[in-house]
């Protein structure tokens, strides 16, 4: 280890620290299965929420979580009576969905919209093993485990490349990030997302899926369509109550000042806080590209 005689005390420290902070903040998660349909489980644990399917097929699994997770949620999968999955399907390009794509990747085949390769491919973080192999563009079906498998493109939403993907013959549909259950959602601007292209996309789910659908989230508890409703009918009274303010001549910091009211008190408890929302329905307003004012 003779290099690291050239490395001042203090950067080596400092990447100690790093890593120590990396992995503690993962040490004590515990992945979780919820049988939902069928075939399909529901794993939690820091992160996007993972879909499983285990049969006679193999498994298939919807999105990764973090890297330091993957051998928990291999752990998580193996209790199922599943083996390494054949398939990852990614909703999006996020990292706390697409995080242990490199692990997974070594032995199934990474599915996920165009754009979603795309932004990986330009992320010099990712390695070349946990590139999507098999794109599509507005839809694709997998045939899995006797069930038909739809993956739907949701465009300019959450970002520009979300699929959400329906386990037809389960009566499963995993949403990725196009749904945060009780919660405030995050558009992330600088990745193709709008907050109209989000609405829409709640509105099209609405329209398209069965009624006794279950539901799957990025984030939150299980769903159906009674609270994807009830998701979209909060983004659009709280887009109309802060378009209509700064239209009418207030500064977002004014916006923030007040608050959304009661109404709305816990759907700030999750990533994004009231401050964090009425700053993405102000930078969505104007058309921002960039980053948070």
């Amino acid at each position: 280890m003779v290099w690291l005689r050239n490395i001042p005390f203090v950067v080596l420290f400092v990447c100690a620290a790093s890593w120590a902070g990396e992995a503690d903040r993962f040490a004590n998660v515990e992945v979780t299965s919820q049988h939902i349909g069928g075939t399909v489980h529901m794993l939690v644990g820091a992160g996007g929420n993972i879909a499983v399917s285990v049969g006679d097929d193999g498994t298939l699994i919807v999105d990764d979580q973090f890297a330091p997770l993957a051998s928990r949620i291999q752990g998580a999968v193996d209790e199922l009576g599943g083996n390494r999955p054949k398939l990852v399907l990614n909703t999006h390009y996020h990292g706390d969905h697409t995080g242990s794509n490199a692990f997974f990747g070594e032995a199934g085949t990474i599915i996920a919209h165009d754009n979603v390769r795309i932004r990986l491919v330009n992320d010099d973080n990712v390695q070349r093993i946990a590139l999507p192999l098999v794109t599509f563009d507005d839809g694709l079906t997998v045939h899995f485990n006797d069930d038909e498998i739809a993956l739907i493109h949701l465009p300019h939403g959450h970002t520009d490349g979300d699929s959400a993907v329906w386990f037809k013959n389960a009566n499963v549909l995993h949403m990725g990030d196009q749904l945060f259950n009780g919660r405030f959602p995050y558009i992330d601007i600088e990745g193709g997302g709008t907050v109209s292209g989000y609405m829409q996309n709640l509105e099209t789910i609405l329209e398209l899926v069965p009624e006794d659908i279950r539901i799957i989230p990025g984030h939150g508890e299980l769903a159906n369509v009674i609270t994807v409703a009830e998701n979209l009918e909060v983004i659009r009274a709280t887009q109309k109550m802060v378009v209509d303010a700064l239209d009418g001549g207030d500064s977002v910091e004014a916006v923030i000042e007040r608050g959304l009211g009661d109404d709305y008190a816990t759907w700030g408890s999750g990533f994004i806080n009231e401050e964090r929302w009425i700053r993405i329905l102000d930078a969505d307003r104007q058309g921002a590209t960039g980053s948070r004012r």
